[in-house]
């Protein structure tokens, strides 16, 4: 029903404290000084047009700090387990990925209605609360998604030109030509699945084949994917390599979205930093509401379609839909299909023809997208 992918006969998961060694912490403060830099530095040509802009630059200062930074890590690591070392535009590549994801993320809370992400206000609601607390003219909320919609254009913006940097910096022209190539399609992926994703929630219910779609355009491909490939093609890597680590970033990217799905209506919100209502007031169909669709009794199903979409749902109607999908064993079969994810693509990285440190880094990538809970 869910795909090819098998649950592992013995668990996989590493313990919660193992993946976090998978990080690369000296290159990640890299990554988060240059992209402050950036948007310090283009945020004060919005304030030399006019000091009214300010508000917008510290808006994006602090919607930029934070993060996992995965899809950096994931892209030096494809530059440098080719390498073998720091290569020649990796970090800008790399920040360039943190910088569309920040666009990414400025539409998407907008999109989906979201307060707060962070644990900070979203870019929308804090203008649209600006608005109010001014008691300006016009309609606060259409102020606060104007502004969003700025926002996050500017970032996309700004990320095509770190990836310009980063591209160039290889110093062979046909090597930035493949690079530029492969973001041109990861853009054009990612904003293809959001679509699709909007489309859904036009929908009573979508197929868990649609759902999947989604998860992969949407997400998957810009998170593990593509960060693999551009750091991997930046290096000059083999046609082999870049085949092998699409396949793992695939497999990876998809347990990523499916563990987020998951941590978005059972997480912590205190961990999280996001309301676990919010993907039920927007109706997301995700893989694991679609599971429990099917799966579901009159009665069960009468609760999902009360509950999803509905911008008044409340903690007790938030409870009743929790235990829908757990009783229809739509969470287990996220889960199994989570599990089986990540040993396919942990049986890749053991396989690639990279010095074992990388391997081993990647491995516990994976584990870090597969078992996190933030």
């Amino acid at each position: 029903m869910i795909g090819p992918v098998e649950s592992p006969a013995t668990p996989t998961a590493a313990p919660p404290s193992a993946p976090t060694a998978a990080l690369l912490p000296d290159e990640v403060a890299d990554v988060d000084r240059l992209l402050g830099d950036t948007l310090r530095e283009r945020g004060s040509v919005l304030t030399d047009v006019s000091p009214e802009l300010a508000p917008v630059a510290e808006a994006l200062a602090v919607a930029g700090r934070g993060g996992k930074r995965l899809r950096a890590t994931f892209a030096l690591l494809g530059a440098r387990s080719v390498g073998e070392g720091p290569v020649p535009g990796d970090l800008h590549v790399a920040t360039a990925l943190e910088m569309f994801h920040l666009a990414a993320l400025v539409h998407d809370d907008l999109m989906d209605h979201s307060e707060t992400r962070r644990g900070e206000p979203t870019v929308h609601h804090r203008f649209g609360a600006e608005h109010r607390r001014a008691v300006a003219r016009g309609d606060a909320d259409h102020f606060g998604v104007s502004v969003a919609v700025l926002a996050g254009d500017l970032c996309l913006t700004w990320s095509d030109d770190l990836l310009a940097t980063g591209a160039l910096a290889a110093g062979d022209p046909g090597r930035a030509a493949d690079v530029r190539g492969s973001w041109s399609r990861m853009r054009d992926e990612t904003l293809a699945g959001q679509y699709l994703d909007v489309l859904g929630h036009t929908r009573d219910a979508v197929s868990p084949a649609y759902a999947r779609r989604v998860l992969r355009y949407k997400s998957a491909a810009y998170t593990v994917e593509q960060p693999l490939v551009l750091g991997a093609r930046l290096a000059g890597a083999p046609a082999p390599l870049l085949a092998s680590y699409g396949e793992l970033g695939l497999a990876a990217g998809e347990a990523f979205q499916l563990r987020d799905d998951l941590l978005g209506v059972l997480g912590d919100p205190a961990v999280t930093g996001k309301p676990v209502v919010d993907d039920v007031r927007e109706g997301k169909r995700t893989l694991l509401v679609s599971l429990a669709q099917e799966a579901a009794s009159p009665a069960q199903a009468e609760v999902l379609a009360g509950a999803l979409g509905d911008p008044e749902l409340d903690d007790e109607r938030l409870a009743a839909v929790q235990d829908v999908l757990v009783t229809t064993g739509a969470v287990a079969a996220v889960e199994r299909r989570i599990d089986g994810l990540a040993a396919r693509a942990t049986s890749i990285a053991a396989g690639l023809p990279v010095a074992e440190r990388h391997r081993d880094r990647l491995a516990a990538l994976i584990a870090l997208c597969a078992w996190r809970d933030v």
